[in-house]
């Protein structure tokens, strides 16, 4: 019903989601409120405190909606105990792209330091996606993490550009994993140089 409030527009059927006990009613009643247009700040910093992942996760997601007014609750949202909200967080932050500014020291702290991969990998992408000159040298430090985020700061570096840009794009063209060397080959335009031939027997 909740879910189908929002397609029918019917605000008070999803209003009233937002109190159901299940948390997946409560963060279907955040996407339908948003879906007509009617989710409001109120309800919206409500779903990012919920006890439930879910809904958390759900209100990072529709946190685009409210533009930069919502970077520095997403921001606190970074540092939640659930690794699925600080992804939808990170990649909230990185949607929002120029005026996530004020995350992106929050953000590179995420990229180098948080236990999840996937959750280094959205902040990565985020600050590419910002493209704000603080946020390189955690973008650069990505290179070298894990096949996936390395791949990911490969893309990240599209905005940037100096020695070390080129430096860390050209051992990306030579990286073990092919993903990475591809993301630096649409990158810089180059090929990544042939494997060397095993010595003759």
């Amino acid at each position: 019903m909740v879910a189908l409030a929002g397609h029918l527009g019917d605000f008070d059927a999803a209003r009233r989601g937002l109190d159901d006990p299940a948390p997946a009613v409560r963060a279907t009643a955040l996407g339908a409120l948003s879906r007509i247009g009617r989710l409001e700040p109120g309800a919206w910093r409500s779903g990012l405190d919920d006890p439930a992942p879910e809904v958390r996760r759900r209100a990072c997601e529709l946190g685009v909606t409210f533009g930069q007014q919502a970077v520095t609750f997403l921001v606190r949202r970074l540092a939640d105990e659930d690794p699925s909200v600080a992804e939808a967080a990170s990649f909230a932050l990185g949607e929002l792209a120029g005026e996530a500014d004020a995350a992106v020291s929050a953000l590179a702290a995420v990229a180098r330091g948080h236990a999840d991969p996937l959750v280094r990998e959205a902040a990565v992408a985020a600050l590419g996606a910002v493209g704000a000159p603080e946020g390189l040298e955690a973008i650069l430090a990505a290179t070298t993490d894990k096949p996936a985020v390395r791949r990911r700061a490969v893309l990240a570096l599209a905005p940037f550009e100096g020695p070390d840009v080129d430096a860390a794009l050209a051992r990306a063209l030579q990286d073990r994993d092919w993903q990475v060397r591809q993301a630096a080959e649409d990158l810089t335009g180059e090929s990544s140089p042939p494997a060397s031939s095993p010595p003759a027997t």
